[in-house]
C-alpha cells in the first residue's frame, strides 16, 4: 500500500478572494482533505467558543501541528468589493448569483424557482469595506509571521482561474496529481 505524502497547507485570503474555489480544486487534483477555518470559526462563534485570526492563533496552531506551506491569495480589495457587492443568493437553496459574471436570467429572481433573490448583509458595500479593513489589520501580522518562517507563498491576481494554474504548479512540486482527468490546464 502506498501512503500519499502529507502536506499541511493553510489558504489565506480576504473574504471573497476564492479560498473555497481553490480548496475544491486542491481536493480534486491532490486528494487532500479540506477543513474550512471560516466554517469552523463561524460555528465556534455561534457557540461563543471562537477566537480571532491572529499571530497568537498561528502560534497555537504551530504547537498543535507542523504547517508545511501557507498559500496567500493576494486579490486587490477593489476586485473583491466588486465581486461581493454583486453577489445575490436564493435563501432556500443557497444558490449564488453574481451580477458581473453569473447573473440570473431575470434580475432579482432565482432561475429555478422564480423566487426573489436577496443580498446578504455581509455583501452590502459598507459591510464589505469594513470586513476588508478588518481582514487587512488582523491578517497582515499573520502573513508576516509565516513569511519570516519561510512558509508563505503569495499568488496575486484578480481571477481565480488565472491564479489557479500557478497554485497548481506550486503544489505539484510537493504532491502528485491524483485527479482522473489529464487536462492541459488543470481546473
Amino acid at each position: 500500500m502506498v501512503v500519499p505524502p502529507l502536506l499541511r497547507a493553510v489558504i489565506m485570503g480576504p473574504p471573497g478572494s476564492g479560498k473555497g474555489t481553490v480548496a475544491a480544486r486542491i481536493i480534486k487534483h491532490f486528494g487532500m482533505k479540506h477543513l474550512s477555518s471560516g466554517d469552523l470559526l463561524r460555528d465556534n462563534m455561534q457557540k461563543k467558543t471562537g477566537f480571532p485570526r491572529t499571530v497568537a492563533q498561528a502560534e497555537a496552531l504551530d504547537r498543535e501541528c507542523q504547517i508545511d506551506t501557507v498559500i496567500d491569495l493576494d486579490v486587490p480589495f477593489e476586485t473583491i468589493k466588486c465581486r461581493l457587492t454583486s453577489r445575490w443568493i436564493h435563501p432556500a437553496s443557497g444558490r449564488v448569483y453574481n451580477l458581473e459574471f453569473s447573473p440570473p436570467r431575470v434580475q432579482g429572481i432565482d432561475d429555478i424557482t422564480g423566487e426573489p433573490l436577496v443580498q446578504r448583509d455581509d455583501d452590502k458595500p459598507e459591510t464589505v469595506t469594513k470586513r476588508l479593513q478588518a481582514y487587512d489589520a488582523q491578517t497582515r501580522p499573520v502573513l508576516e509571521y509565516y513569511r519570516e518562517k519561510g512558509l508563505l507563498k503569495s499568488f496575486s491576481g484578480t481571477e481565480t482561474n488565472k491564479i489557479w494554474p500557478h497554485i497548481y504548479a506550486f503544489l505539484h512540486t510537493k504532491l502528485p496529481d491524483v485527479s482522473q482527468k489529464d487536462a492541459a490546464i488543470p481546473r
